[in-house]
């Protein structure tokens, strides 16, 4: 019993052990460089808070929140963060609605892939761009989430915005690496592991 024990003890240690390593060791893995296409799926302000972190921190990016799949195509890209989220009155500033950004960031994930350009999906503003922060029926973030996150190399998520597990279950699901952080400057050192800066 007693070895039986040590063998289930030392199992599941190794198994942790694997998971942290393969989720650290991931930029290095699927090489996540610079430069970088920052855009949103939705026209949340959350792609410009990314833009400020990167900016600040010196960063070698793009900040385009109306990007295209063209874009990929005419320049040179080694990984592409999409913010989910979205944001009724950024969409009507914009001129564009759910489906619009929809089609649009479609075009840019198939892209990518063919391309083979690593995606991070970024859930960075919390429980304020998920469901029970929107008006009431509208479910704009969750399509934004819907559509990006199963499809990422790499998801990025503030943690009050996960309270109910659906970045978890969608990493898991789907066998994509996690990163969650706490407080918005956090964030800065997410993409330094990310990037190696």
């Amino acid at each position: 019993m007693l070895i039986f024990r040590k063998i289930v003890s030392f199992s599941v240690i190794t198994i942790i052990m694997i998971a942290f390593s393969n989720t650290n060791n991931f930029a290095q893995k699927i090489a996540i460089k610079e430069p970088v296409l920052i855009t949103s799926c939705g026209q949340s302000p959350g792609a410009l808070k990314m833009k400020v972190f990167m900016k600040r921190d010196k960063y070698d990016f793009q900040y385009e929140l109306r990007a295209t799949a063209d874009m990929l195509k005419k320049n040179k890209f080694n990984s592409i963060i999409i913010v989910t989220g979205a944001s009724l009155k950024g969409m009507g500033a914009a001129g564009v609605s759910i489906k619009d950004e929809l089609e649009r960031v479609k075009a840019i994930i198939q892209e990518a892939k063919k391309q083979n350009i690593p995606i991070i999906a970024a859930h960075i503003e919390g429980k304020a761009r998920r469901s029970e922060g929107a008006d009431s029926g509208d479910n704009s973030d969750e399509i934004s989430i819907d559509l990006v996150c199963p499809q990422a190399d790499l998801i990025i998520v503030r943690s009050d915005g996960n309270d109910d597990g659906r970045f978890t279950a969608i990493a898991k699901d789907k066998k994509i690496p996690l990163k969650s952080f706490e407080k918005n400057l956090d964030l800065a050192q997410v993409l330094s592991e990310i990037y190696k800066k």
